[in-house]
């Protein structure tokens, strides 16, 4: 259904070091860095088919998170998921709704944690267990 997920930074190289760490968590590389024809910068990071995308706005104007948006990231256990919000904690992200934990509700059982990268935008690591 996807191809890309793109979000706006205000500071490109803080946002690299917070997805370089935080993406390697879940084993994806370095971002293919691009220079769009306006001159912005943007950064891809390519995984298992998919692909999540850093930019610079190319309008001018300052990025902001999307309120009631949630970006999330299919983790392989539990433990990743809570190394994904501690790799944020300590690259400049806030955690967000809890700590990460497992979660029951009507759509079955969920290990979650939400963290917010440094530009505000809300990240959510989810594995279900089986």
């Amino acid at each position: 259904m996807f191809n890309h997920i793109m979000v706006g930074s205000n500071d490109i190289e803080r946002s690299k070091r917070f997805y370089d760490a935080l993406l390697g968590v879940l084993g994806a590389g370095e971002p293919v860095h691009n220079v769009a024809a306006s001159g912005h910068t943007r950064l891809f990071y390519r995984h298992e088919g998919n692909t999540f995308c850093i930019t610079e706005p190319i309008n001018g104007e300052e990025a902001t998170c999307a309120n009631g948006a949630t970006i999330g990231f299919k983790c392989s256990s539990p433990e990743q998921v809570t190394q994904f919000h501690d790799v944020a904690l300590a690259h400049g992200g806030v955690t967000c709704e809890g700590p990460p934990g497992l979660r029951e509700s009507d759509m079955g059982a969920m290990y979650l944690s939400y963290v917010r990268d440094p530009d505000g935008n809300k990240l959510c690591a989810l594995h279900r267990p089986r």
